[in-house]
């Protein structure tokens, strides 16, 4: 990410890592997204029960994710865009996260996000976006619309965003569980064909009403407990 001037059809493969980089100074690296309260749950002890815990999450989380990420990229790279259909984007998404825990770390994540945006391009990119969201959108909504300031495509957005739902997780889980962190890279490079499936699926065009609504009641449930716990490593 360099803010420089190119040529809009002439995607940034640098720049795209640079997005999805855990390093990204973004806020994602004190979230494991539902593991902790699993691991405390009893339900994630080992190897095989993370590998259905994270498998569980990229169709349900990262689906939602993907799609909404790729549906920014559009938005954003569309000129004609308003605050009113930001607006209903980030609605939409909203209506998809029903426990406030994972709507709070979703929006603060995004708003890491959009500090990043204006410290690559200015105060005043994305202005329709944040006239619409207001300073702290749902992070795909916000990781789709930078991507879309690198000239990133949707489909690719969308890959980023599924395969970063299991990322977090299952760096949490190597802290969590002491696992061998080598075999649950093993175990991501082998999610990973699914991302890119679910990318592929999920950046088909459709209204924002349209876009994927697949559920985790269990992830809602673990998020409204985690809140509660004493001594917490993670914030989500």
């Amino acid at each position: 990410m360099t803010g420089t001037t190119r040529p809009p059809d002439h995607p940034r493969t640098a720049a795209l890592l640079l997005l999805a980089d855990s390093r990204l100074p973004a806020g994602g690296h004190v979230h494991s997204g539902g593991l902790e309260a699993a691991v405390r749950a009893g339900l994630v002890t080992d190897l095989a029960s993370l590998a259905g815990f994270l498998r569980g999450r990229l169709t349900t989380v990262g689906r939602v994710s993907a799609a909404f990420a790729a549906a920014a990229v559009r938005l954003a790279g569309d000129p004609d865009t308003g605050a009113a259909a930001w607006a209903e984007l980030d609605a939409e998404l909203d209506a998809r996260t029903p426990a406030l825990p994972q709507r709070q770390a979703s929006r603060a994540q995004g708003r890491s996000l959009l500090r990043i945006a204006s410290a690559v391009h200015g105060p005043h990119t994305l202005s329709a976006l944040r006239e619409g969201c207001g300073e702290a959108p749902h992070q795909a909504i916000a990781f789709g619309a930078l991507a879309a300031q690198e000239s990133v495509p949707p489909q690719a957005a969308a890959a980023a965003m599924a395969l970063a739902s299991v990322t977090g997780p299952a760096s949490a889980a190597v802290r969590l569980l002491a696992l061998d962190p080598v075999r649950v890279h093993a175990l991501l490079a082998r999610l990973a064909p699914e991302a890119d499936a679910i990318a592929a699926a999920a950046a088909s065009p459709c209204p924002p009403a349209a876009l994927p609504d697949a559920s985790a009641p269990l992830l809602d449930i673990l998020a409204e407990h985690h809140t509660a716990q004493e001594g917490r490593l993670f914030a989500s």
